[in-house]
């Protein structure tokens, strides 16, 4: 929007992890306070004003917390923001790395400075997620929704002249609500489309997301997080946008030289992947009325050549529909049409509304596919990759949650089953947590081995056969607790 009346460019993100970040699991960077102060520090410096929005769902992250003290001790620069999704006296408490205060402490800073109004805590509080801990979903619509509406306001005051009431933001905000329920009065088709996406996984086949403009990122954000998230390959379910990296538009350019993970165009996706293509693979495509059908057509026709198994997500307009004819290439078809006022219908906010619909649809299809598969166990993320302090934390609560052990004893497991021994050294056990999460991004079914040595009170080797003889992780951990059960009650 600020690109189209020619101004001068004033919106830029930082992540944890630099560009690579949103395709590919960098979670350690999100440990570092110095490293997000200093990313900051580069990337304003020079700049006179400056509202910085530092986002952490659970209020915990060390590199959110570093730059929003570094903007704390700058407020003649820096009008900080903490968004989050936790009361203020529920954020993270622990010690961080190479640093002398805590999270906690910077929300309450921030409260102190927010009755000046040099500071801001937005923390609506969401409720439990239907996956525990899965920030992706709840949290990842709940930061959307705000900040979009928040970077609209100030457009709208900045360069339409407009006077911006809180009764504006709030009817930006509830306009969310319709969104939500145009999309899920499709819940039949999207049912099909996770199920279709639930067998394919479960016969070890990939699912593979085809999106145009920014619903291309949005599929390819989605599937990114299935790695973390479930303890996914990263090809399980992959995320492909035409014109790749340039349709993006990313700071650091096109990263497809570091690796498969991000060769992420239509035609790598031809050149790489249909070839091998199978009737067990699923076939997603993501795009709308505004789109390219051409190229969409074209594209579907060449996949249909290698399977049947194509569906599609598709939006359009009351009075500007997609042709039949493009529709009926498709098996199951989430087709929404929606209804926009005049002024909306070539808006960068209906695009918006677009994309949350579909980040709604694919959520669901990637969780209820993984849950399909195995990889959820009563509603937590039972095979999730420890790759940072906050996911090593939750590990230790998983344990303790389902075997009833002690902190120390949970911890204990976990560290056995990451260091692969039954004997741990003092170096190891005195190592500091990203000494442990370094090593945990490297091992497999870190969890789910800690849960067996506990329950079953048995080896690392025998926990990893127990393992091997039940390919889905839930039927893993379910037979654990009905052997433990059955053993107890012979006793």
């Amino acid at each position: 929007m600020v690109k189209a009346p020619k101004q001068k460019q004033i919106c830029s993100y930082i992540i944890a992890g630099g560009d690579r970040a949103m395709l590919t699991s960098q979670e350690a960077p999100e440990d570092d306070p110095a490293l997000g102060a200093r990313m900051l520090d580069k990337i304003c410096a020079g700049k006179k004003h400056v509202l910085f929005v530092g986002i952490s769902c659970g209020m915990s992250a060390p590199f959110v917390a570093g730059q929003l003290d570094f903007c704390l001790k700058h407020l003649d620069v820096f009008t900080p923001v903490l968004l989050g999704f936790n009361p203020v006296h529920m954020a993270r408490s622990e010690p961080m790395q190479d640093c002398s205060f805590h999270f906690k402490d910077v929300a309450e800073r921030m409260i102190a400075e927010q009755r000046h109004k040099k500071a801001f805590v937005l923390n609506p509080v969401l409720g439990a997620e239907a996956i525990s801990g899965s920030s992706r979903m709840k949290g990842g619509s709940a930061t959307k929704i705000i900040l979009e509406s928040i970077l609209l306001a100030g457009h709208e005051a900045a360069f339409r002249g407009k006077r911006v009431t809180p009764e504006c933001i709030s009817a930006w905000i509830t306009a969310s609500e319709m969104v939500y329920e145009t999309t899920y009065s499709h819940s039949d088709e999207l049912a099909a489309l996770i199920h279709q996406a639930g067998e394919s996984l479960q016969m070890k086949a990939h699912v593979y997301y085809i999106g145009w403009q920014t619903l291309g990122i949005i599929g390819l954000t989605d599937a990114s997080e299935c790695v973390p998230t479930f303890g996914a390959d990263f090809d399980d379910i992959r995320g492909f946008i035409n014109n790749g990296f340039r349709e993006m538009k990313n700071k650091e350019g096109d990263l497809s030289f570091l690796g498969p993970e991000f060769v992420i165009g239509h035609k790598d996706f031809v050149d790489t992947i249909l070839p091998s293509l199978s009737q067990n693979d699923v076939m997603l495509f993501l795009f709308t009325v505004n789109d390219d059908l051409h190229e969409v057509t074209a594209l579907a026709d060449q996949v249909r050549r290698r399977t049947s198994n194509l569906h599609a997500i598709a939006h359009d307009l009351e009075k500007f529909t997609i042709p039949e004819t493009v529709c009926n290439m498709f098996g199951t078809v989430l087709h929404i049409t929606w209804s926009f006022s005049s002024e909306e219908v070539n808006s960068v906010v209906m695009r918006q509304r677009w994309e949350l619909s579909t980040k709604w649809c694919l959520n669901a299809i990637s969780t209820g596919a993984h849950v399909l598969k195995g990889k959820v166990y009563m509603n937590y993320m039972i095979d999730l990759r420890v790759t940072n302090s906050k996911l090593y934390r939750r590990a230790i609560n998983i344990l303790q949650r389902f075997t009833g052990c002690s902190k120390g004893e949970c911890e204990r497991a976990l560290l056995r089953a990451i260091y692969s021994t039954d004997d741990l050294s003092e170096d190891m056990t005195s190592a500091d947590v990203w000494k442990h999460t370094d090593v945990a991004n490297r091992r497999d079914q870190v969890v789910p081995t800690a849960l067996v040595m506990i329950q079953c009170g048995c080896t690392l080797a025998e926990a990893r056969h127990h393992l091997d003889c039940h390919p889905v992780i839930r039927d893993a951990v379910s037979a654990c607790f009905s052997s433990s059960k059955t053993k107890s009650t012979m006793d």
